[in-house]
């Protein structure tokens, strides 16, 4: 088959998302049978999405709130007002005045994000610990109320370790690692957990970031698979390497668990 119009790499993420006609899927599918490379990569991606979905796949479904409606936002009348000829000169101006100077503040921004240090930090911490016998843990789980109120005074933040118990995952211990990044931001705890077969998984836990935002994010780095959220109260990093649904399977019961809940319900780690 001849393809008439070349394919993108818009088209690869709307073959990943599902957004492509089936004819343009089976021109999509044609060329990447021709490139092991790119289609390994496009795999990637596509199990990117399988893990997000299987983790956060309700948030999808959320209502957008109505301020963000673009259809509301294309018809404000901030949005239709034209700006005057000298408005437009004088932001020209500023624009060049600025240049010089965000060409230099903006070095920082070419560093690595303080999410990617995170999940970086957290993958760092598992191979290094995970591989431990007697010195896994600084605290056993037999001591867990020590463990629980140690990790929580430090992070600044109730810390309940999740029940792993229906995925066969019992929990050994924890300790306390020190801030991530160039500048370190607070000290983080680390539970881990292991079952019968002596697979562990880590989880990884700090105060918010600065932000407070809401984020999420599934990576995989040396082998290992990381699955990291964040709200305004926490952060946490599962890293593990168990078969992909296992993986999935633990990740999200942490997430079920840790995840703040307004209204303090069962289960939330926040306000019970």
């Amino acid at each position: 088959m001849t393809n008439l119009v070349p394919i993108s790499e818009t088209d690869l993420h709307a073959f990943v998302d599902g957004k492509l006609t089936p004819e343009r899927r089976t021109e999509v599918e044609t060329w990447l049978a021709a490139r092991p490379d790119k289609a390994a990569e496009v795999a990637g991606w596509q199990r990117q999405n399988e893990a997000l979905a299987a983790l956060f796949g309700g948030t999808a479904d959320e209502t957008v709130p109505s301020r963000l409606d673009p259809h509301l936002i294309a018809r404000s009348p901030a949005a239709t007002r034209q700006p005057a000829r000298w408005q437009l000169a004088a932001a020209a101006v500023v624009m060049l005045a600025l240049g010089g100077a965000l060409g230099w503040a903006g070095r920082d921004y070419l560093k690595p994000s303080e999410r990617q240090e995170l999940i970086a930090s957290a993958v760092s911490a598992h191979a290094l610990y995970v591989k431990e016998n007697r010195h896994a843990v600084e605290v056993a789980a037999a001591d867990k109320d020590h463990l629980v109120s140690w990790l929580s005074n430090r992070v600044e933040r109730p810390i309940t370790p999740p029940d792993l118990a229906p995925d066969g995952f019992t929990l050994v211990g924890g300790r306390l690692l020190p801030g991530y990044g160039e500048q370190p931001i607070g000290p983080a705890a680390q539970l881990m957990y292991e079952n019968a077969a002596q697979e562990r998984v880590t989880v990884y836990i700090t105060a918010a970031l600065p932000d407070r935002r809401t984020d999420r994010e599934f990576t995989a780095r040396d082998n290992l698979d990381a699955f990291y959220w964040a709200n305004d109260k926490i952060t946490c990093t599962v890293v593990g390497d168990l078969p992909e649904a296992q993986m999935q399977a633990v990740a999200k019961k942490v997430y079920q668990q840790l995840t703040w809940r307004p209204d303090g319900g069962t289960g939330a780690a926040w306000g019970t």
